[in-house]
């Protein structure tokens, strides 16, 4: 799993007795060993958990101080056969000041320990009775068990053999001031952010501190692992939780059970290059600028050679699509308001008298003719100002003209019904080709059919065409140049064919009157295909364009991982093994791959000249924004790995 860049990190809430060092140490150890048999690679433990977070004027106490210390070093010569990295809490003392500290630990050696930067002295806060902050701090070393540590606020940890990767601490009220220590630490490079905690229970608290993990992970572009102290903490004022939480990138990835008395972990695989790539691609977050000079501290990979461990993170099979139903209909209400308000705001800047679409009878067009009955609609204008063409050609069903026409009439939009099987005979004829040879001339002489008459159309009644063509279908190319290819405004660009379904689904529901909400049903149960060669004997569709590329649902897979996370074909077919499971062979994933960058890269050339369309996702290939790149560029490097896959 190593080669795929995902690092593995645990937070954990030991079992632990206030002021009871050696059992704390003991806990913290098994904690330990169960981490490393786990392949943990960073493991966090929460605030002061050597000696309590709880232990008040205890702390002032030198039996307690030397106790937290000869722990210390106890855990640390624990992790001597490890790489992993171990972070602890407890207090130091340091000419005559007390401060609260994690040190970070890796195989029998302490290489740092931060100091706490913010001490709250609030509401059921007294740290200021015991903890001096990082500014009065005087030494920028400490000799601990014989040995020097760099020791203060400004430490960043660096792996040797990796550029890219590097970690920083802060430690529980740093997270929860204006701009935590976190923030910088990420400027400075830092990839991974640790966050050894307290943190007391109080209703609705938690959700506040889930929300702070996710949103600083989301602003830092980083994963947040955060460890809590758990309900062995004192009970005399507060109770503790031991909420623990990892986050990546304003996604939660694992969160703890709470109020538990025994030990708890949680584990789960970031995905490091995913970060470096948003990093990357943002170019604003410029790693490094406004970022303190950070003492950089150097550790070893703790990747496990040859590890065979299983991904230990959620990978759904429809990236586009959130798997919440209420996230999703929230998703497809906005995405339906987004292109509603990008088509009123052409219609308006042109003063066009018509909106001009052909209907197919199939989900791409009916969205864009949902989106263009709401934009007249919304513009006090009536539906008939939508003039929907049906076309049937050689490969119409009844099926689809049939809800072609009862969808455009149900709606109120002005129906227009042009037969082309006579223009396209006679078409055949001028370029001399053979009407029974169904080749791709065949097929693209009927797009191009159409999109003449709807272009001729818009030119006669002083109308756009409003085009209908998706993101899937673009990323593949799986249209006719200067045919469905083309348009005066494309509404559904920015949206891959998997959510289509979904945001036609949620107008039926929501919107749509009991006639309309079944011939959409209808629509949405309707095999995808461009209906351009003849049906079977008996009226079905024969030409389904998943039979030819593959799923859609896998193309739109790899869309995601290749665009959004910049992931190579062998991470993007690893990541897909995890995400269908049984449900297709290797064999057949790799197949569609190369028939994904195969085709994405020989496309290109037709989305360089895409027409004006609005963006609705976080993927896009618009030329004039997220994706410029040659038409006349290399697959060679992506073909060979898949090659070896």
């Amino acid at each position: 799993m190593q080669n795929h860049g995902f690092a593995r990190v645990a937070a954990a809430s030991p079992e632990l007795k206030v002021a009871d060092c050696v059992f704390n140490s003991e806990q913290i150890i098994e904690v330990i060993n169960n981490a490393a048999a786990q392949e943990v690679e960073y493991l966090v433990l929460p605030e002061l958990c050597i000696t309590g977070y709880t232990c008040a004027d205890l702390f002032l106490q030198p039996k307690l101080l030397d106790a937290a210390t000869e722990a210390l070093l106890r855990i640390t010569a624990a992790t001597a056969e490890y790489t992993m990295i171990v972070i602890a809490g407890l207090p130091i003392s340091i000419k005559s000041r007390l401060f609260n500290c994690a040190a970070v630990i890796q195989q029998g050696h302490i290489l740092g320990i931060v100091v706490k930067t913010c001490i709250p002295g609030y509401s059921e806060f007294y740290e200021p009775r015991w903890f001096a902050g990082a500014e009065e701090l005087e030494v920028a070393e400490l000799r601990i068990g014989g040995a020097v540590v760099p020791i203060g606020n400004d430490l960043i940890f660096a792996c040797e053999s990796n550029g890219n990767l590097s970690f920083g601490v802060e430690i529980c009220e740093d997270l929860w001031v204006p701009v935590p220590p976190s923030s910088l630490l990420a400027q400075a490079g830092a990839t991974l952010l640790f966050n050894p905690s307290a943190s007391n229970e109080l209703v609705g608290k938690a959700d506040y501190r889930r929300q702070l993990v996710g949103s600083q992970s989301a602003s830092c572009v980083a994963g947040y692992v955060y460890a809590g102290c758990n309900t062995g903490e004192s009970t005399t004022d507060v109770v503790f939780g031991g909420h623990s939480l990892i986050a990546e990138n304003g996604q939660l990835l694992a969160e703890s059970e709470r109020f538990t008395h025994e030990s708890r972990m949680i584990t789960a695989d970031i995905d490091l290059p995913r970060i470096q790539y948003s990093r990357t691609v943002m170019g604003t977050f410029r790693a490094g600028k406004g970022g303190r000079n950070y003492r950089e501290l150097l550790f070893t990979s703790p990747v496990r050679e040859n590890s065979k461990r299983e991904l230990k993170r959620t990978v759904g099979v429809n990236p586009f699509v959130p798997g919440n139903p209420l996230q999703r209909d929230e998703r497809c209400q906005e995405i339906l308001s987004i292109q509603t308000s990008g088509l009123m705001k052409r219609i308006r800047h042109i003063g066009t008298k018509q909106a001009v679409i052909g209907i197919s009878g199939g989900l791409d067009s009916t969205l864009a003719l949902l989106v263009a009955v709401r934009a007249m609609e919304l513009l006090g204008r009536p539906a008939s100002d939508v003039l929907a063409v049906t076309m049937p050609g050689f490969g119409t069903t009844n099926r689809t003209y049939d809800n072609a026409v009862g969808l455009i009439k149900a709606l109120g939009a002005s129906l227009k019904v042009v037969d082309i099987k006579a223009a396209c005979l006679q078409h055949f004829e001028d370029i001399g080709h053979d009407k029974d040879v169904h080749d791709l001339t065949y097929e693209n002489v009927q797009a191009r059919e159409r999109t003449q008459i709807l272009m001729d159309l818009a030119n006669k009644n002083g109308g756009i065409v409003i085009g209908t063509g998706d993101l899937s279908e673009l990323a593949l190319g799986w249209c006719t140049y200067n045919g469905d290819h083309m348009s005066m405004y494309s509404v559904n660009s920015g949206i891959p064919k998997t959510l289509i379904q979904y945001v036609v689904a949620w107008y039926a529901d929501h919107e749509a009157d009991e006639t309309v909400g079944k011939f959409l049903y209808s629509i949405i149960e309707t095999g995808i295909s461009p209906e351009l060669l003849p049906p079977s004997a008996t009226g079905e569709i024969v030409q389904l364009t998943e039979n030819i590329l593959g799923p859609y649902i896998v193309h739109d897979f790899f869309l995601y991982y290749m665009l959004r996370t910049g992931a190579s074909p062998g991470k993007m077919l690893y990541l897909a093994q995890h995400a269908f499971g049984e449900a297709y062979p290797k064999e057949q994933l790799v197949a569609w791959l190369k028939v994904f960058i195969t085709r994405f890269f020989t496309q290109q050339f037709k989305r360089s000249c895409l027409p004006d369309g609005p963006k609705v996702g976080t993927v896009s290939l618009s030329p004039r924004g997220d994706w410029r790149m040659p038409s006349d560029a290399s697959a060679a490097l992506w073909l060979r790995e898949i090659e070896e896959l």
